[in-house]
């Protein structure tokens, strides 16, 4: 199936789709963070002025969360295109709507110029760059796991993934260039500049996916006749198990992630006096090491299996939760990026790399995209956007104490040891489902 339409000995084929899937990632993920980091240092002064500075970070975090929610939305537009009509078109258009989002944010008026009508345009422009994020992850993921080498889908997988701490990387390094200016400059133009600038990178990535072509296995399924008319709906009547499975899988990448990366900023600046720069620049230094652990992660997992290396990140994310927390309240620098770092850097990758693989792996091809975008969508929609605002409000319920949040990562962490570890019962009873309605292709095709 896949493995025999693979350009496994094509050097030059998978030079080009690694950098194809990883540029186009990194580039739709800086233009997210972008917002997020702003969420966490300006949007609340520029968009939501009130007089409890509570009150306008939580406003800026709820439209970081809100947009979480149409994310599946855009999966699931995104998906059926990249099943009926192919994963490469899908991109392109992604990445155009991510990049003129972006771009806009960065021309919008503050509230003090226009009033509420600022909030408004920034919800908007907010909402386009989660529908095009939602269809973003799925296509960069199978265009590098669908190309790969049998025996190297895990290190293939996590190729997109690196995009995620790339671009987090370079949009932290963005505003920790521009936060340099005097605190005037930076509040009425310098905050705007990353956002404008991404254009550029928008263009690049763009003139990079022109050259690739669709992926073997969406081509083999096309040639077949074995491409589903409505993925959606065949999705939830066969794979409906599987879809719960990669959500719940999805709950531990994505909750930690926002406190060990976003929320650790407000956290580091607003309760611990930390100086901006520096939990900008711990970001910066554990984005950097998770960057290199996710390939290695991926390579690794190629050899010890998919699910064994997610469990074994996942217990490591439950047992630094409440370690993580002490390492800051040293309340000295050191203390801020080890525990970023560790965060970050070490304890997260093991699971972020292998979720792109193992995720798609239980689905078969036919609706493969839809599958993983609407588990990993789901998930980041209820735990992901949820975590900044969900850990904002514990500190205010409980007088800046950090044990809730502590609490609510492991929680977060148990539910995906549930979900995966059923992954393999499932994925077999669905594998039989589809040969006993006459789909032994599509079975063959799952794992």
């Amino acid at each position: 199936m896949i493995e025999k339409q693979s350009t496994a000995g094509d050097r030059t084929t998978n030079r080009r789709v690694f950098i194809g899937s990883l540029s186009g990632s990194a580039i739709e993920w800086f233009d997210f963070f972008l917002y997020a980091t702003a969420a966490a240092i300006i949007f609340d002064k520029q968009f939501f002025p009130s007089d409890d500075p509570l009150v306008s970070q939580m406003l800026a975090y709820l439209t970081l969360s809100l947009t979480f929610f149409i994310r599946p939305l855009g999966g699931v537009i995104f998906s059926h295109i990249g099943d009926r009509i192919g994963r490469k078109k899908t991109l392109v258009i992604t990445l155009s709507l991510m990049g003129g989002a972006t771009v806009a944010i960065g021309l919008l008026p503050t509230y003090e110029q226009v009033g509420v009508l600022a909030p408004i345009l920034l919800i908007l422009c907010r909402i386009i760059q989660g529908m095009a994020i939602g269809g973003e992850w799925g296509g960069a993921l199978l265009l590098a796991f669908e190309y790969a080498p049998e025996n190297r889908r895990g290190f293939f997988g996590s190729v997109p993934q690196t995009g995620i701490t790339i671009g987090m990387l370079m949009s932290t390094i963005a505003f920790s260039l521009v936060t340099m200016l005097p605190d005037d400059q930076f509040e009425s133009w310098g905050w705007r500049l990353p956002f404008i600038a991404s254009i550029i990178l928008v263009i690049v990535g763009l003139w990079i996916r022109s050259g690739l072509a669709d992926t073997p296995a969406f081509r083999e399924n096309k040639e077949s006749g074995n491409v589903s008319k409505l993925p959606i709906k065949d999705t939830l009547r066969d794979h409906w198990r599987s879809v719960l499975v990669a959500t719940g899988a999805k709950v531990v990448e994505t909750g930690p992630f926002y406190v060990f990366a976003t929320f650790v900023v407000s956290y580091a600046t607003g309760v611990l006096d930390f100086e901006r720069s520096t939990a900008l620049n711990a970001v910066s230094a554990a984005a950097f090491v998770s960057t290199v652990m996710i390939l290695v992660m991926g390579r690794l997992s190629d050899r010890t299996g998919r699910q064994s290396m997610f469990l074994a990140g996942t217990v490591l994310i439950a047992l630094f939760s409440v370690p993580f927390f002490l390492l800051l309240d040293l309340q000295v620098n050191w203390a801020l990026f080890a525990a970023v770092i560790i965060g970050l850097g070490i304890v997260w990758p093991p699971v972020t790399a292998t979720l792109g693989t193992f995720t798609s792996e239980i689905f078969s091809t036919r609706v493969r995209y839809t599958g993983v975008t609407l588990g990993y969508q789901l998930g980041a929609a209820i735990f992901g956007g949820t975590a900044p605002l969900i850990a904002t409000w514990m500190l205010a319920e409980f007088d800046d104490a950090w044990w809730p949040i502590a609490s609510y990562m492991i929680a977060l962490a148990v539910l995906s040891l549930v979900a995966v570890s059923l992954a393999g019962p499932v994925r077999r009873r669905e594998a039989e489902l589809l040969r006993r309605r006459g789909l032994a292709d599509a079975a063959e095709t799952v794992g």
